[in-house]
């Protein structure tokens, strides 16, 4: 696995970390279990493990348990065992989110994210206080391990993790990291689950005492779209209906969940692509279609070229939940099945992005093969993104909304319930460590560290309430938003605020800015206090602006 992974752009390191850090000796622990939550329904357990499973791409309503026709049985039944979030969210980009995610501030405090004046973002550098979950666990005896995407800066190892299979480059699924190996036995996703599996055979084997914590950050379903020719067959004619009969289709399936109460929000015929890349378009061939046209608008050639991609992004997804059932299998294996908090979201909405990048695209070669270069398109991601506007990148609900569910047999008994608990990437690492019996670093070299924007919540596994918190913010590429309670206030770059209410308006249709302008005002203020605070914070140890990377 090892010597193969090196030759496919990936690097396996096992790092041999001191087990208490000089530093990470000041933090207060509050305990060697789990914290006795006060829900009734939650019952005390010990320490869990904790696994987080990471799509990259993945619109909200992809999984058969949100609503979609892809068959994911396996997070399906974790599902069904266990939590539902409905209004989850990320920050709309695979970096910013992983920054967020694995240390509980927004992307801008940490430099992993651009503020108005400020540079940060995919090269931004992480204050050395802003430490990541692993790190902050081993004082408790976890052990970290890592698998697949990292796109942190820094390393894993130095992030806290013991071992790691870090996919440092993304140009294929097939072979290696040039899109040039049509006979390769080697398919990434596969790799990645390998690669989780042995490390919790070695812990099983080295650790059995010892909780771990285990992030695997799948690459699927990012572009390019490659899968197995066998996982593409089972969906070959699948979408032929198009994307309208499956938004429609997949509304529905959410309205009998109970996941949703809003309408449908229709196709956006005037949005494509983030960033343009004609000659891409061109280079694709008569079947591309880089608008999200009506279906029956469509020639009988665009109509196969795009069935033919959702098939593939479909494929991508199906063969992630088997490798999960592996992931799952092992757990179960070596008895830690019950006592492992599972973990499963995406990093943002389906992507609307086309382009060609890496080893180019053989417009004569099988789709979906390693000599092929395709995107998904602003017309199935709508449809991935059911019931929601926009895509990755924009901070409307369709860029922002993951699936977020949470399986854990000792500590969740409210089996296949859903919660209608607001939640974010940052709240997660403060789940964590409440769980694993950790306080909150509240200082580093002597001086207080920010206060924290996550919470915990640990609340929610036993009912759904409403977590305490000032607001939710966002701010990618100038796309902008701040959700306090039910209100929601957004705007694309460029253009003016709109006003939601999300308790009935999920789908952002019905902009009550002009009728309610106090709140635009209230919420526009609430958004720019928080944009204060924390570029007042990054510009202690900001370096000077540059030109913002493209299309990443």
């Amino acid at each position: 696995m090892g010597a193969q992974a090196l030759s496919q752009g990936m690097v396996v390191v096992d790092h041999a970390m001191p087990k208490n850090p000089p530093r990470l000796n000041a933090y207060r622990l509050a305990g060697c279990f789990a914290l006795f939550l006060t829900c009734a329904t939650l019952v005390a357990a010990p320490r869990p493990n904790v696994v987080f499973i990471l799509a990259d791409d993945l619109g909200y309503s992809d999984l058969g348990c949100y609503g979609g026709e892809i068959a994911t049985p396996h997070l399906d039944s974790l599902a069904a065992n266990g939590l539902r979030f409905t209004r989850f969210y990320n920050t709309t980009r695979f970096w910013p989110s992983r920054g967020a995610l694995l240390t509980g501030y927004y992307a801008q405090q940490i430099h992993r994210d651009a503020l108005p004046g400020l540079d940060g973002g995919a090269a931004g550098v992480r204050q050395p206080w802003a430490r990541l979950l692993p790190a902050l666990l081993k004082p408790a005896g976890y052990h970290g391990y890592h698998s697949g995407k990292w796109h942190i800066d820094g390393t894993p190892g130095a992030g806290g993790f013991d071992r790691s299979l870090n996919l440092e480059k993304q140009g294929g699924y097939f072979g290696n990291a040039t899109n040039g190996n049509d006979g390769a036995t080697y398919y990434s996703t596969i790799a990645i689950a390998d690669h989780a599996v042995e490390c919790l055979k070695q812990h099983a084997s080295r650790h059995p005492d010892r909780p771990f914590f285990q992030y695997i950050a799948f690459t699927a379903p990012h572009f390019p779209l490659q899968a197995l020719p066998q996982d593409i067959a089972k969906y070959r004619d699948k979408y032929l209906a198009g994307w309208d009969a499956m938004r429609l289709e997949r509304f529905q399936r959410q309205k009998e969940m109970g996941l949703i109460n809003t309408t449908l929000s229709p196709l956006e015929r005037d949005i494509g692509p983030p960033y343009p890349f004609p000659d891409a378009i061109a280079k694709l061939g008569p079947g591309e279609v880089n608008r999200p046209l009506p279906w029956d608008e469509l020639n009988d050639t665009q109509r196969r070229f795009q069935a033919t991609k959702m098939a593939i992004h479909a494929a991508m997804v199906d063969r992630m939940d088997r490798e999960i059932g592996r992931i799952l299998a092992q757990l179960k294996a070596m008895n830690a099945y019950d006592n492992t908090l599972v973990f499963f979201a995406s990093d943002n909405g389906a992507s609307a992005e086309i382009m060609i990048r890496d080893g180019g695209h053989d417009p004569a070669a099988e789709p979906g093969s390693a000599k092929t270069f395709l995107c998904l398109g602003p017309g199935f991601s709508s449809a991935c993104n059911t019931p929601f506007r926009r895509h990755k990148t924009w901070v409307h609900e369709g860029g922002i909304s993951t699936p977020l569910i949470a399986h854990w047999p000792a500590g969740i008994h409210d089996k296949g319930s859903l919660r209608h608990t607001a939640g974010h990437f940052i709240d997660i690492a403060p789940t964590v460590l409440e769980l694993a019996g950790i306080a909150q670093p509240r200082e580093w070299d002597g001086q207080p560290l920010p206060e924290p924007p996550g919470r915990s919540l640990t609340a929610a596994f036993a009912a759904d309430v409403i977590i305490p918190r000032e607001s939710l913010w966002w701010l990618h590429e100038g796309n902008r938003a701040v959700s306090e309670g039910d209100w929601k206030l957004v705007a694309a770059k460029g253009d003016p605020w709109e006003l939601y209410n999300l308790k009935t308006d999920r789908a952002e249709q019905d902009n009550l800015a002009t009728r309610i302008p106090d709140k635009v005002k209230e919420l526009e203020r609430l958004w720019q206090k928080q944009t204060d605070r924390f570029t007042a914070l990054a510009r202690k140890t900001a370096k000077p602006p540059t030109q913002p990377g493209k299309a990443k």
